[in-house]
């Protein structure tokens, strides 16, 4: 399961490293903890931009083979790690089941400090705190079980994208989906239209990556801190 504070950040972040695990016949979902309503670059009527992202990332999740795609509608720009969003994205926990929560680091990234945006910092503590210890304790938030019928789950690893550089421990190779990922972060039409050349503004960060985790001139990666949740 992919948990990310907006659309679109699973798509710069990991969507190589997703259409890779499609491929591989592994099931994913996603859960999107805003409708990305703060966001554009246009003029388009506030009330539109939610709906309007949301199509898009359907979109592009469609583009890796991602079919469950769920938006839990808290306020874009003003995410908290609140009780609220752990029970929320523990919900999500306890319906899909996964075995690896990928999400987003609770720590800034210092050196590339727009990845770590508030609301990615906010997504990824209440997703730690959903992982452990929320969606496994059969105690905590009671209503899960007694208004959903959803037992508790445990997760046993986290990855998380944009972790400062001295905790990143894993690299994938996305070569082979890397056209996946362009695809991917095309639909999102209303954020990245404006970008230009998206190969040419990614690639060279993919090959550093690559590079930095001594894989073959000419391999592109993502990267990711891994933690063993237990």
């Amino acid at each position: 399961m992919v948990v990310t504070a907006h659309p679109d950040d699973v798509d710069f972040g990991a969507a190589g490293t997703v259409a890779g695990w499609v491929k591989a016949g592994i099931q994913v979902a996603y859960c999107i903890c805003t409708s990305g309503d703060a966001g554009g670059f246009d003029d388009t009527p506030r009330a539109q931009m939610g709906p309007l992202r949301e199509a898009e990332q359907r979109t592009a999740a469609a583009e890796l083979g991602v079919e469950d795609v769920t938006f839990l509608g808290h306020p874009d720009g003003r995410l908290v790690p609140s009780i609220e969003l752990r029970r929320d994205i523990s919900r999500e926990i306890r319906r899909f089941r996964p075995q690896r929560v990928l999400t987003q680091s609770p720590e800034i990234w210092w050196r590339r400090i727009g990845a770590s945006h508030p609301d990615h910092r906010a997504t990824g503590e209440a997703a730690l705190a959903a992982v452990y210890p929320d969606a496994r304790n059969p105690f905590a938030h009671p209503e899960l079980l007694a208004a959903d019928g959803l037992d508790a789950w445990t997760v046993h690893e986290m990855w998380l994208m944009a972790a400062p550089d001295e905790r990143v421990n894993h690299a994938v190779d996305i070569t082979d989906t890397f056209d996946r990922k362009l695809a991917a972060l095309r639909a999102h039409v209303s954020q990245t239209a404006q970008l230009g050349d998206l190969d040419a503004r990614l690639r060279p960060w993919h090959t550093y990556w690559a590079r930095k985790f001594g894989f073959p001139e000419g391999r592109l990666a993502e990267a990711f801190q891994v933690v063993s949740v237990g």
